[in-house]
């Protein structure tokens, strides 16, 4: 059985995320400190006891998110024995990519805390806040081009892009406030509903330059290693291990689609494989991959429990 670790993006923070892991385990107590030590910020007591509202602002999330993504690969290694090398592949949904990079030893856990907390601002600073948008295309019809039609419609009247290809019947679209309302207007003509996302920023589209300058700058003095497993990018949806390839994915990503879909569609086919174990806070990725591969095996990695049966499974 092929297994490849999925490493989940934004939208799946929730408060108490990790605690129950971080009570069970030292070693995932170490990363938590690390990456509080890392930013000069309390983040691990904010991911525990909230507010909610400080834990959803980007630059709060990205770093937390990945916090306990990396918490759950250092339980398994540390605690049950189970490497990273036991995967074939690892892939992360946008800051999720900066994750599984984290957990396959090519960064180091404090550099990707910083450069996603900057990650996060950057991405906030890049566009006044209400002037982007995005919004998710969804339903039995929606498919990336029919997305791409949508946002064709809407860069008539200013930027418009496909952000992620999710899966069939999920595509979110991103850009201009004004652009993204005439493409969900398009969208629904076409056939598909269209769901207006609460987000502070258009994430992945051309808008996102700015913070895409600023992450170029800080990753050409990041030091990067060869991962210890291939990373599948977003914006290639294709496995690498060189890093300067990577460094140049990482900018790229900023602005760039998350082809998730292709990604998912590639691990399963080219790379063979059958089992896809989601590490970190929520189930959202196992679900997406269910629906893109539906005989594929998910295993979502939250609590200590998840992990114990799943190193008894290998």
């Amino acid at each position: 059985m092929t297994l490849a670790f999925l490493f989940p993006g934004q939208g799946s923070q929730s408060v108490g995320m990790g605690a129950d892991l971080a009570g069970a385990f030292a070693s995932a107590r170490e990363v938590l400190q690390e990456v509080d030590d890392a930013l000069g910020q309390p983040l691990s007591k904010l991911m525990r006891e909230g507010p909610e509202a400080d834990l959803t602002l980007t630059e709060n999330a990205q770093p937390a998110l990945m916090a306990v993504s990396v918490a759950v690969m250092r339980v398994l290694e540390k605690d049950f024995g189970v490497s990273i090398e036991r995967a074939a592949f690892v892939a992360g949904h946008s800051l999720g990519e900066y994750s599984a990079l984290c957990a396959a030893g090519a960064l180091t856990l404090a550099d990707a805390a910083r450069l996603l907390k900057l990650r996060g601002q950057a991405m906030q600073r890049a566009v006044p806040v209400g002037a982007g948008a995005m919004a998710s295309l969804i339903g039995p019809k929606t498919d990336v081009a029919l997305a791409e039609a949508a946002a064709a419609e809407g860069s008539k009247v200013g930027v418009c892009a496909v952000a992620n290809d999710n899966n069939q019947g999920n595509v979110v679209i991103s850009g201009d406030k004004a652009a993204v309302d005439k493409a969900i207007e398009a969208a629904k003509a076409l056939g598909a509903r269209a769901i207006p996302l609460n987000v502070s920023a258009p994430f992945h589209c051309p808008l996102m330059q700015p913070a895409a300058d600023e992450m170029a700058a800080a990753l050409a003095a990041a030091t990067i290693l060869s991962p210890r497993a291939p990373v599948v990018a977003n914006v290639t949806a294709r496995p690498t291990l060189d890093p300067e390839a990577i460094r140049g994915l990482l900018v790229q990503q900023v602005t760039g689609r998350v082809r998730w879909r292709e990604s998912v569609l590639w691990l399963a086919g080219e790379g063979g494989v059958t089992r896809f174990a989601e590490a970190g806070s929520g189930k959202v990725l196992s679900g997406i991959v269910k629906r893109i591969v539906p005989d594929a095996e998910t295993v979502p990695l939250n609590g200590p429990a998840d992990l114990e049966a799943f190193a008894a499974s290998l």
